[in-house]
């Protein structure tokens, strides 16, 4: 699907540069939840057919970060995701996480602290460096949320694997617009909401076949039996044998709208969103005075830049004081020099 074309698809209001928040939805996926819902208003159809939905999406999220179907887990969000992980760590692991890490790849391992899980936090420019004999996984988000920082995969990697680490990635800011091999990991979890464009309560992840025999799914319920329709009632204990044993019940309407999503991402193919994205966020820069970088997320240090913003009905987010704006399919050149010609006038 040529992307020019593509962009037919949606509807955004002009001015909407903070998909790092939530991304917006394709018509095909956004007609697909309002019929969904029109048929639960009425009780027209069973459910079966809003369950099927969800093992589309599945497929479609293995097929984009290159694993296969079977070893796919999927959930609500990014930490629930992870609880499974950080429940099956012994007292006296140490886990190395960036410091300005989204808290959804740090709260889940910081909770298991009282029981002697030690959690350590370094800059994220030092990562690599901070692994050593004595760590035993590292979690990190491929692109960092605060100021779209990618991270330096092939270094940190194999500091990881020479330590012997286990290697837990967060990919939310990254799956959709930037290219993934999720099988170099152990762990690769992205909640669905952002650059996938999915409704907000679907999630993702990756467990390598092997490493995910250490954790316990500890939210098993009938949808991570092996046969779900056979899973209602009572023992014995009958879990799916692959990665579904860590699935969570559906919210049914979050993944009506999932498969639509993906199914456009597939068809305009990441690489082609890359390039957009990328250009997009380097033309802001670059007419702002900075670098051109190589990713879709940016910041910019611009006082007064947020009322700014508003004023010029400019949608983008602050964070640390600083403005982050993020460019996906449906961004334009007219919303990128609008951005600039605001925060120019902002400018003291």
């Amino acid at each position: 699907m040529d992307l020019d074309h593509a962009r037919a698809l949606w509807e955004p209001q002009p001015g909407w540069l903070n998909t790092a928040s939530y991304g917006l939805p394709p018509t095909p996926a956004y007609e697909a939840v309002l019929a969904a819902q029109r048929d639960w208003r009425t009780g027209r159809i069973s459910w079966e057919p809003w369950g099927e939905e969800t093992e589309r999406a599945r497929a479609l999220f293995a097929e984009l970060v290159g694993v296969p179907a079977a070893d796919v887990t999927v959930g609500a969000n990014v930490s629930g995701l992870l609880a499974p992980v950080a429940a099956g760590l012994a007292p006296g692991t140490r886990v190395v996480v960036p410091d300005i890490e989204f808290t959804s790849n740090v709260f889940p391992w910081m909770v298991h602290e009282p029981r002697g899980v030690e959690v350590a936090a370094v800059p994220f420019a030092k990562l690599a460096a901070a692994i050593d004999e004595r760590t035993d996984v590292v979690a990190y988000s491929l692109v960092q949320s605060a100021d779209g920082s990618i991270a330096d995969d092939a270094e940190i990697l194999a500091a990881a694997r020479a330590a012997g680490a286990l290697v837990v990635v967060d990919g939310t800011q990254a799956a959709g617009w930037l290219p993934v091999d999720a099988a170099r990991y152990d762990v690769f979890a992205a909640g669905g909401y952002k650059w996938l464009m999915n409704p907000r309560g679907t999630g993702y992840a990756y467990f390598a076949p092997g490493v995910r025999d250490r954790f316990v799914p500890v939210a098993a319920g009938w949808y991570a039996g092996e046969d779900v329709h056979s899973s209602y009632y009572g023992p014995p204990l009958r879990l799916a044998r692959d990665a579904r044993r860590f699935d969570t019940s559906p919210a049914w309407f979050a993944w009506v709208g999932a498969a639509p999503a993906l199914e456009v991402v597939r068809d305009i193919g990441v690489a082609a969103i890359h390039a957009h994205d990328v250009a997009l966020a380097n033309r802001f820069l670059t007419a702002l005075g900075r670098p051109a970088g190589s990713s879709a997320i940016v910041t910019v240090d611009v006082p007064g830049a947020e009322a700014a913003l508003q004023r010029a009905g400019i949608r983008a987010a602050v964070r640390a004081g600083r403005v982050r704006a993020s460019f996906h399919i449906y961004s334009t050149e007219a919303d990128v020099d609008a951005a600039v010609e605001a925060l120019q006038d902002a400018r003291p």
